[in-house]
């Protein structure tokens, strides 16, 4: 049992607001965090995908109303977004009552942007917090290069060895290919949407560009805008915007599109050892973006991400914004003996970083001139988190 960092964040939620969203792709963990927190407070559980659970709230109000003490958990609540304005209703019944917090713990495989769509809003009455997969500061030290190869869904990092691995990463892929993207979405041909998303893994790192995409695929620009906008709702892409600032240079203005999970990307790669991915051109961009996922999902809450890059050749791989303003400028190198390149010292004078690191694999940290350290990913993440506490 891996304690993730994410449920003492969701008992302290509860205790202060009346809904907690917890948000995630299917099969990260949060059905056995939500049944491990129902055993210690005797908590009532309904799986929305299950028949007899969903008929249950077929009257909501009725069901829930002897339930006004206990904390109520509903999974997969995307399946079934009518219940957000009821929710609301019960809410702020409760609420004049008294029964102020610790009311409902929702779970959903979908973004907030998705459930914004699906159902009303709980402004005011909810909070939301986002469990990811697996990241190095919730493995062994040791782990690494694993968690990096397979990826951080649990069953694909715990499994015995690396045929498993890869037999289960492809399976979560072919259930979200025919399963969950036609529930949450237009219908969409498998194999259309599955050459997309292995088109965008062989692109990892680098600039979106949808009419270079909609022309290998033979569709428009706008669906496959709307493609990867389902895909990124589902959690499993991330856009990186480029960092808007004044700095009097024509600033590149497309997003990077990177694929969220680095053993997900692999599998859609067709990359099943970790020789395969060191052999193979991608390697320096998965490695960048399991660095990304990681840094972003340790980073204090209201932290703003980005990457930086001028036509002139400028670029930082990742510019954090952290709350309170100060910048940090991260440069991100496969190699352990890399140094930072010219792009890189003439982006830090564009938008002067307050810190400016270059993060390598190993576990060594020093310094590379005056303003400049090198850092592993681990040391990285641990002084983000130190940020927000």
């Amino acid at each position: 049992m891996i304690h993730r960092r994410v449920f003492d964040a969701v008992q302290e939620a509860l205790r202060r607001q009346a809904a907690v969203a917890l948000l995630g792709p299917r099969q990260v963990g949060k059905t056995t965090l939500a049944q491990t927190l129902a055993e210690q407070v005797d908590a009532v559980y309904l799986d929305l995908e299950k028949p007899t659970d969903k008929a249950k709230l077929s009257d909501a109000e009725r069901f829930l109303a002897p339930y006004e003490d206990r904390l109520v958990i509903l999974d997969e609540i995307h399946r079934v977004p009518g219940l957000f304005p009821i929710l609301r209703g019960i809410i702020d019944v409760g609420r004049r009552r008294g029964r102020r917090a610790g009311r409902f713990l929702l779970l959903g495989s979908a973004s907030l942007d998705l459930l914004r769509q699906s159902g009303e809003s709980l402004a005011g009455r909810i909070r939301y917090l986002e469990l990811a997969p697996l990241d190095i500061t919730e493995v062994a030290a040791d782990d690494l290069d694993r968690l990096w190869i397979r990826g951080g869904y649990p069953d694909s990092f715990l499994a015995g060895n690396d045929d498993d691995s890869n037999a289960w990463r492809e399976d979560i892929i072919r259930t979200y290919l025919e399963r969950d993207v036609p529930q949450l979405g237009p219908r969409i041909p498998a194999e259309t949407l599955r050459r997309l998303w292995t088109m965008l893994a062989h692109g990892q790192g680098g600039l979106h560009n949808a009419s270079r995409l909609a022309a290998g695929l033979e569709l428009s620009g706008q669906t496959i805008s709307r493609y990867t906008d389902l895909l990124a709702d589902l959690l499993l892409v991330r856009r990186l915007q480029p960092y808007g600032t004044n700095v009097g240079k024509r600033l590149v203005k497309s997003p990077k599109v990177l694929i969220r999970d680095s053993g997900l990307l692999h599998t859609l790669l067709n990359l099943d050892s970790r020789d395969a991915v060191l052999g193979h051109p991608a390697v320096g961009g998965s490695w960048e973006g399991f660095v990304v996922e990681n840094l972003l999902n340790i980073a204090p809450p209201r932290t703003v991400p980005g990457f930086y890059r001028t036509s002139g050749g400028a670029e930082i791989d990742l510019v954090l914004e952290l709350p309170g303003g100060e910048l940090w400028a991260v440069e991100i190198k496969r190699n352990a003996a890399a140094k930072p390149t010219r792009g890189f010292h003439s982006a830090c004078e564009d938008i002067q970083p307050a810190r400016r690191w270059l993060v390598h694999p190993g576990t060594k940290r020093f310094p590379l001139g005056t303003d400049i350290e090198a850092i592993g990913v681990r040391e990285l993440a641990g002084l983000l988190a130190d940020c927000g506490s």
